[in-house]
């Protein structure tokens, strides 16, 4: 079975890119973040769509922002809409979603962004996670968390530390608040997979050229208990829907269970041609994403 995750930034800015992808990939369940559309307009621009590839739908989203998605080929049961007892900003967002696929329990997840570090909205994207830590605590052994997390688990996933002094998604509160999640009893399968390979990113900022420097983070994580990281046979970054015309500022996660049709093909594919050499930088002035 192939799971994948992918902040898509935009579902209907990015469907010239998304049904293609399913084509190629063949993802048997993908979750998808940041799909920017209500329901009843991803309904009318994706259901059918989704139907004719043989993909169910279960989504959950607000016009213009957040918004999370899991389409599934193998099942879609006991669909659950947001978690209980999170906190909203000010109301409750549109930011988790969660499904039975096959027996595991697939939960679709855009992590608040934090903005910026002791900030209210920073309170308020580490109280979400231990909502979330707490809901995935019940049953970890069935559990795949796929999503944004917003956070990069240490300073290997980041092209340079020094660059992000001050910023979101690498303080020490992020961080143990994503170690606590893990700790229930979840494996971060990439970085299991690949421990020590270098520079695997999973988002880029559109400007300043990064993605082509190959100056990322990873923060678009699949997170699986542990009989289902047992079952992993591939675990990658798709680089190649990154690239060409009108991409997301992420690339999908894509993880193999049981079998891998493209054998494992490394922890990036295909890997960036000319990386720069690490070195500090200055940001783009920007929220990340």
């Amino acid at each position: 079975m192939r799971i994948a995750t992918w902040n898509v930034n935009s579902v209907k800015q990015r469907l010239p890119r998304l049904l293609p992808w399913l084509e190629e990939r063949a993802p048997d369940v993908v979750c998808l973040q940041e799909t920017k559309l209500a329901d009843d307009a991803f309904d009318a621009l994706l259901v059918a769509e989704l139907a004719a590839r043989g993909y169910e739908v279960a989504r959950h989203g607000e016009a213009q922002w957040n918004g999370v998605a899991i389409l599934s080929r193998v099942g879609l049961e006991d669909v659950v809409v947001g978690i209980e007892g999170a906190p909203g900003f000010p109301h409750a967002e549109a930011r988790a979603l969660a499904a039975t696929c096959a027996g595991l329990r697939v939960h679709s997840v855009y992590v608040p962004n934090g903005r910026s570090v002791g900030s209210d909205h920073y309170a308020y994207k580490l109280a979400w996670l231990r909502a979330l830590e707490q809901l995935v605590a019940r049953d970890p052994a069935t559990a795949v968390v796929c999503g944004d997390m917003n956070i990069a688990p240490t300073d290997a996933d980041v092209f340079d530390p020094a660059a992000y002094t001050g910023h979101t998604h690498v303080t020490e509160p992020e961080r143990a608040a994503l170690a606590r999640l893990i700790e229930v009893g979840l494996h971060d399968v990439v970085r299991e997979r690949w421990p020590a390979m270098p520079r695997v990113f999973t988002y880029w900022d559109y400007r300043a050229g990064m993605f082509h420097k190959d100056l990322g983070m990873r923060i678009d994580l699949v997170l699986a208990g542990a009989p289902v990281a047992a079952r992993v046979k591939a675990a990658w970054v798709d680089r190649q829907a990154r690239k060409g015309s009108g991409p997301s500022d992420h690339a999908p996660v894509i993880v193999d269970l049981d079998e891998a049709p493209d054998g494992d093909i490394g922890p990036v594919v295909p890997p960036a041609s000319a990386p720069s050499a690490i070195r500090t930088v200055k940001l783009p002035q920007s929220p990340l994403s």
